[in-house]
């Protein structure tokens, strides 16, 4: 089988990531271009990696050989890039969130749909050992009938990380600790636990930055499957601390906290899993983890392009996730 040539677009704070990533799998993949329209962060890739870089983003889509894009830029451009994507008839790695507007995010998924492209979500927590465990729990029934599913995010940045220019805008990210920071968590508490409803929540933007979008959010639902739930979610929190979910059922308790996971069953036995300290990214470094969870992630979309293998968490999901968010942010006003 040849190798999927793919492109990456946007070389910020995530592309090193991806980029180790994808040189982990250069039996299977290829990366061909990694495009900037800023020749400072071009030449700054090149020299940390054995990939070629361009500032000619019309190269890319027109380039038949390209079955694929990986697009690593700002949300408000997503779109955009997405509907030259499907035009072009190349599958899609688009890192989160889908947009700034649940309008926007539901026109990307769309257009993906109607080209017939595959469009796979940057939310990789999905692939941490212990995630994966707990959701084969939770698929199972190993906890009986769910009643209570909580999450804590509790992330720090200092004023400096807002200080950079449209970071936490509506105009450029779309919100603020729950589009950005906590869309990962809450992707996997919905996989977990369903559709949520009945919503109520408060929202700030605390005293610790001067920022436009939220920094601070407590809220209360319930979900169709009748279990109830809160969600606390914050950039506050110094130093950081790793995000946590709380699964009660009627048979045991799960808390999946960081990469570790601990569940503990009525009938006596008990699971653990992950604790591999891998980092979080919870404090002032975003980035303050390993490529692992995007190698798995990267190596899971070459087996849906090349293979019809499943996607792990698909456009449809992160959509999920942002109605979430639209749901906490319209209760808090």
């Amino acid at each position: 089988m040849t190798k999927l040539k793919v492109a990456m677009i946007g070389l910020g704070m995530a592309a090193g990531h991806h980029a180790r990533a994808l040189l982990d799998w250069s039996d299977r993949i290829e990366c061909v271009a990694a495009f900037s329209q800023t020749a400072a962060r071009r030449e700054a890739f090149a020299a940390q990696y054995p990939i070629p870089t361009t500032g000619d983003l019309d190269v890319i889509f027109a380039d038949k050989t390209i079955e694929a894009v990986l697009i690593l830029t700002p949300p408000s451009s997503h779109l955009e890039l997405i509907e030259r994507c499907a035009a072009a008839k190349k599958h899609i790695l688009l890192e989160k969130p889908l947009d700034i507007s649940f309008e926007r995010s539901e026109a990307i998924v769309r257009a993906a749909r109607q080209a017939g492209v595959l469009l796979s979500m940057v939310l990789q927590n999905r692939f941490r050992a212990a995630a994966l465990k707990l959701d084969e729990i939770v698929k199972s029934e190993r906890l009986g009938q769910l009643i209570e599913a909580s999450v804590a995010i509790r992330n720090w940045r200092p004023q400096s990380y807002y200080d950079v220019e449209g970071r936490g805008t509506m105009a450029r990210d779309g919100g603020g600790v729950l589009l950005t920071q906590g869309i990962h968590t809450i992707d996997l508490l919905l996989s977990y636990a369903g559709t949520p409803k009945d919503v109520s929540s408060f929202v700030r933007t605390s005293p610790i930055h001067s920022m436009e979008t939220e920094d601070l959010v407590t809220a209360t639902f319930a979900f169709e499957n009748g279990a109830i739930g809160t969600l606390n979610a914050t950039t506050c929190a110094y130093p950081g601390l790793p995000e946590r979910i709380e699964l009660l059922g009627t048979h045991g308790t799960a808390v999946l906290t960081g990469d570790t996971l601990k569940a503990a069953f009525m009938d006596g036995t008990s699971v653990t899993e992950g604790g591999q300290n891998s980092g979080s990214g919870a404090g002032a470094n975003p980035m303050a983890f390993g490529h692992e969870m995007h190698r798995a992630l990267i190596g899971n979309f070459i087996d849906a392009v090349r293979t019809g293998a499943p996607l792990r968490v698909t456009g449809e999901d992160a959509l999920k996730a942002h109605r979430f968010i639209e749901q906490i942010l319209a209760a808090g006003r």
